[in-house]
């Protein structure tokens, strides 16, 4: 069965000034599908996104959005959508409760219709406690919840998420990918950037990885797990002195490897059993583990520090 297309870019790039920030993306997204876009700092990964939901400019190139040209409907793809940009920007002049009610005005949703949509929201994110407070005394969490209720208040057809849970706690970064859980298992099109690699392989159905402005993997996490590291990886720790002998043993036997900071990780192939690794690795600290998407981010992009000053 074919799949429904929602959103197409078709060569598309964004130019900052003398900086090429997007360098001719073609990618499509599915109706009822959790993409994850992934990237390093400064990869593209967050102009890609703000150029889905009309937030920047397209530079050259076409994106179609619900079949409306991004260039020409920008209008009408923004009151069919829903977006939670990485910061949230809520109106500190006003409550929860006001928060959602005004933004539903921006949709020309009726009072009625409004209250009742705000009532079920404010609920489902946990928020009943907290209705009339401010915004400037809710917690990190609360404020990122009502973040994501206000994104639904005109009850889209795509989620935007950009770096959803960046800095907030570990409880509630776990409540979040919880509820983006639930919310794509009902069928729901989103559409993420994150950070945190572990929770995009649980949570997204196809990753892409982007970096220096272009798409260099596209698949389902599994796959590519499969693909780049196989079921199994060695994963052990080298003292600096031996750190030549172990990886000019490692090319003699043609193994692949990757190594970050002391610690050198190589997939293993079935023939790779107990004896073999006695013979080859003597650390003290060595593991056999499963692979996970972080391995095969971190093979693809590298895992040197990237300047955070540049717009992604």
């Amino acid at each position: 069965m074919l799949k429904e297309s929602v959103i197409t870019l078709k060569n598309v790039t964004k130019t900052y000034k003398d900086r090429h920030a997007v360098k001719g993306i073609d990618l499509d997204v599915f109706k009822g599908e959790c993409l994850g876009i992934l990237g390093p700092n400064g990869a593209g990964k967050t102009s890609t996104m703000r150029m889905m939901y009309c937030n920047t400019e397209v530079t050259s190139g076409e994106i179609f959005v619900l079949g409306l040209n991004v260039k020409r409907s920008g209008k009408e793809i923004k009151g069919r959508i829903g977006v939670v940009p990485q910061s949230d920007y809520l109106d500190t002049d006003f409550n929860v409760f006001e928060n959602l009610l005004i933004y539903a005005s921006f949709f020309g949703i009726s009072q009625e219709e409004a209250i009742k949509k705000a009532q079920s929201l404010i609920m489902k994110m946990r928020l009943e406690d907290h209705k009339e407070s401010s915004v400037e005394s809710l917690s990190g969490g609360m404020k990122r919840r009502l973040t994501i209720a206000r994104a639904l208040m005109n009850d889209p057809e795509i989620l935007f998420l950009d770096e959803p849970t960046t800095g907030l706690d570990p409880q509630s970064r776990l409540w979040i990918w919880n509820f983006l859980q639930q919310y794509k298992a009902e069928g729901n099109t989103v559409v993420l950037t994150t950070h945190y690699i572990e929770e995009a392989e649980s949570i997204c159905d196809r990753i892409v990885v982007i970096d220096q402005g272009k798409i260099i993997v596209s698949g389902e996490p599994k796959e590519l797990i499969q693909t780049h590291f196989g079921k199994r990886v060695l994963e052990f720790e080298v003292q600096p002195a031996d750190v030549n002998y172990y990886l000019n043993r490692l090319r003699e036997l043609n193994l692949q490897y990757q190594m970050i900071g002391q610690s050198v990780i190589v997939p293993m192939a079935p023939e790779h059993d107990s004896k073999f690794l006695d013979t080859l690795i003597s650390s003290e600290k060595m593991s056999i583990r499963k692979p996970t998407l972080n391995d095969v981010f971190l093979k693809l992009t590298g895992h040197g520090l990237r300047d955070e000053g540049h717009e992604n």
